[in-house]
């Protein structure tokens, strides 16, 4: 068997593993399945060096993708609407999974796939050039940004009694070089002690606007679990990430990560470190000396 029809036999797993969750009512692990595969198959429609599917199978891919990510956020909304993407309607999707390699209908739903762009893993930067060679002087220099996909932000948990949900605003960052990136989002994880995913990344829409050395964002991030039950030792990360039209990637330029001492209703502000991105906090740098930030506000909702 060829390695492509092994990928396609694996997603197709997987795409089983989650729909049984999701008709077994066994919604978190339902969730963490979608957002693996969706994750896993956006992966394959950005490889710029992958020959394994043609333009259009890497588009029916990505439009997959977007109906897995739509299927997660229906099963976080604790009130159904008329967007709600309902399983029935994903499962005619596994059909198309199973044969992408010779897949010549149209696609059954009108969706889009997320518009692509190389986006590099942490530590695969540390070998290009260093971020200030590459500076696109003149670029975003406007006050706003350039639209961008809208994200992949999650609504609120459902509550549940004696338990907290966390929301974050991220209110702004302070750059000295905030004028000059391009498509600047954050990507917003939770780690455990070891470096490992707790629950799905989350990344933001493009900035709002600039504003002398600051870049605002003023959004909601919903923590994707209750507070009680992050694990000892974990840290909530935030990756500044921007596109470099030079060399037309998405690079990190800096990170953050905020400790479980650190939740507590009201505003915070927490320090910048260099890349790459160090998950278990072992070797950490910071960006600058100067007095650069990112500035968060925490709200915390407990049902009681």
């Amino acid at each position: 068997m060829s390695d492509v029809n092994k990928t396609v036999q694996k997603w197709h797993a997987s795409f089983r593993k989650a729909t049984d969750f999701d008709s077994w009512g066994q919604l978190v692990e339902a969730i963490d399945e979608y957002q693996i595969l969706a994750r896993q198959l956006q992966k394959e429609v950005q490889a710029t060096n992958s020959t394994d599917f043609n333009e259009e199978q890497k588009k029916n891919l990505g439009k997959i993708a977007t109906c897995l990510e739509m299927r997660s956020a229906s099963l976080q909304c604790s009130t159904q609407t008329k967007e709600e993407f309902k399983l029935e309607d994903l499962k005619k999707l596994e059909n198309i999974i199973t044969n992408i390699l010779t897949f010549n209908k149209e696609f059954p739903f009108d969706v889009q796939p997320v518009p692509s762009r190389k986006i590099l893993a942490p530590g695969e930067e540390e070998n290009l050039e260093l971020e200030e060679d590459d500076a696109a002087a003149g670029h975003g220099s406007t006050d706003t940004f350039s639209p961008r996909a809208p994200g992949t932000l999650l609504p609120r948990l459902p509550s549940e009694p004696g338990m907290t949900l966390l929301t974050i605003k991220i209110e702004k960052i302070g750059l000295k070089d905030a004028g000059q990136c391009i498509d600047p989002y954050i990507t917003i994880s939770v780690k455990d002690v070891n470096g490992v995913d707790v629950n799905p990344a989350q990344d933001t829409p493009v900035a709002s606007r600039k504003e002398d050395t600051y870049i605002h964002f003023n959004i909601d991030v919903e923590v994707q679990r209750h507070v009680e039950k992050l694990p000892k030792g974990a840290a909530i990360f935030f990756e500044f990430k921007h596109y470099k039209p030079k060399k037309r990637f998405t690079s990190t330029k800096c990170f953050a990560f905020m400790e479980m001492d650190e939740i507590k209703p009201g505003p915070i502000v927490i320090e910048l470190y260099k890349k790459p991105t160090d998950f278990k906090r072992k070797k950490l740098q910071l960006l600058t000396k100067k007095p650069l930030y990112l500035h968060l506000h925490q709200t915390l909702h407990k049902d009681s």
